[in-house]
């Protein structure tokens, strides 16, 4: 039979993300808005059809939202990296830094 680790319950909680998609042919923008309770996030990105293809709201809607993603989750690394070096950890720009590049 195995233990947990600590007595301790779990922790537990909760963000809010919220995504909203609009468009206006031939552009797609996403907005993130992320809540982790203690502070409000928010990304933006686009994705723009090509006027020689023919539309398709949903492949924008992915582009868009898929792109927003890829911001927050840089953001967040950013957020958690700032933390590590306030409280003396190593230097960790080695290992975040290829999600860091911008690419879209």
């Amino acid at each position: 039979m195995t233990r947990p680790l600590s007595s301790r319950p779990p922790a537990v909680r909760e963000w809010r993300l919220n995504l909203y998609l609009s468009e206006r042919d031939p552009d797609t923008t996403a907005r993130i808005v992320l809540d982790t309770g203690d502070g409000v996030l928010e990304c933006r990105a686009e994705a723009r059809r090509n006027p020689y293809d023919p539309a398709m709201p949903d492949i924008g809607d992915e582009l868009a939202a898929g792109r927003a993603l890829i911001a927050m989750g840089r953001t967040l690394l950013r957020a958690a990296d700032g933390d590590m070096r306030a409280t003396g950890a190593a230097d960790t720009d080695a290992a975040l830094a290829p999600l860091w590049l911008t690419r879209e």
